[in-house]
């Protein structure tokens, strides 16, 4: 594993969410406190969207995700916050650490601070900040002019959306975005394109803070075409969209997979798959991809 070239940032930001996220912070735990996820807060699917029904809460099924992730393996503290209710019952269904996440909000002042209480428990430097701290939806706009309301919903599209947008529009969490201003290096992805890397991105402030950054800006592609209207989009269109969320061109290159190694204007392409969990970016694979895209020069052509 090659990382000397890592040691020039002292302040790595992730934005993302799901398990893309998770799976690039846990590669990238070796930087410790220098690494910094920012989670995004709209998936309404599953135990997350159940909660997000009954309790008005912010969606917590990512950054417990990315906890997880994160975690020493065993642990009992682990154990329990990845353990899944089942059977017949109420809590069947439920994940055990968005349950406790939801509580330790209640008995915090915010939801930073119940995030911060399990990264204490589980031992985890890497700090953890969600896009926002107030519940919002995740809404598209498709051709037909149709609003598509909900993560959910907008990752079952057929076609492209037109636009995205945040209903209600929230504030971004200030943690968030003062981790952008001070970050040299600024990571998008991997993960479901329009559903993951993309809702942070609709914040008008964390938006603003990217633009506004001196830091190098990459975007990771994911390993395979996704089950959803993103699978539509090539590499040079995702970077598109995210410029034109962000209002300027910051992303200097794009990380994709690939059997061989080679370059395609901005897009550098690796052996990026996990030979043990195909569904995965290679741990070392990224890591080294990374390292080697790192030691050359900025450049946005």
């Amino acid at each position: 594993m090659h990382t000397q070239h890592f040691s020039q940032y002292q302040n790595v930001v992730a934005i993302g969410g799901g398990h893309g996220l998770g799976r690039l912070l846990s590669c990238l735990d070796f930087l410790g406190s220098r690494l910094t996820g920012i989670v995004a807060t709209t998936d309404n699917g599953g135990s997350t969207g159940r909660l997000r029904l009954e309790e008005d809460c912010i969606a917590w099924g990512d950054l417990r995700n990315c906890l997880t992730q994160l975690a020493n393996r065993p642990s009992l503290g682990s154990l329990l916050f990845d353990y899944r209710f089942e059977g017949c019952g109420e809590l069947n269904g439920h994940n055990l650490g968005n349950l406790i996440l939801l509580a330790l909000d209640k008995l915090c002042v915010r939801p930073l601070e119940a995030v911060n209480l399990i990264r204490n428990l589980l031992k985890i430097e890497t700090r953890l900040i969600p896009m926002s701290e107030q519940p919002t939806h995740l809404v598209a706009l498709n051709t037909s002019g149709q609003r598509v309301i909900g993560e959910l919903q907008v990752d079952g599209m057929q076609e492209t959306p037109l636009a995205l947008a945040l209903e209600p529009m929230v504030e971004a969490t200030d943690e968030a975005c003062q981790a952008i201003a001070a970050a040299d290096l600024i990571l998008l992805g991997p993960g479901s394109f329009l559903t993951s890397t993309l809702p942070a991105l609709l914040l008008p402030r964390i938006a603003n803070a990217v633009r506004s950054s001196n830091a190098r800006v990459i975007l990771i592609d994911n390993l395979t075409p996704e089950p959803s209207a993103a699978a539509n989009l090539n590499p040079m269109q995702k970077m598109q969209w995210c410029h034109r969320l962000i209002g300027k061109e910051v992303i200097d290159s794009v990380i994709c997979h690939s059997e061989q190694i080679y370059r395609e204007g901005r897009c550098y392409y690796f052996p990026l798959q996990s030979k043990h969990h195909p569904g995965l970016h290679d741990r070392l694979g990224l890591i080294d991809a990374l390292n080697l895209l790192l030691q050359q020069a900025r450049k946005i052509a």
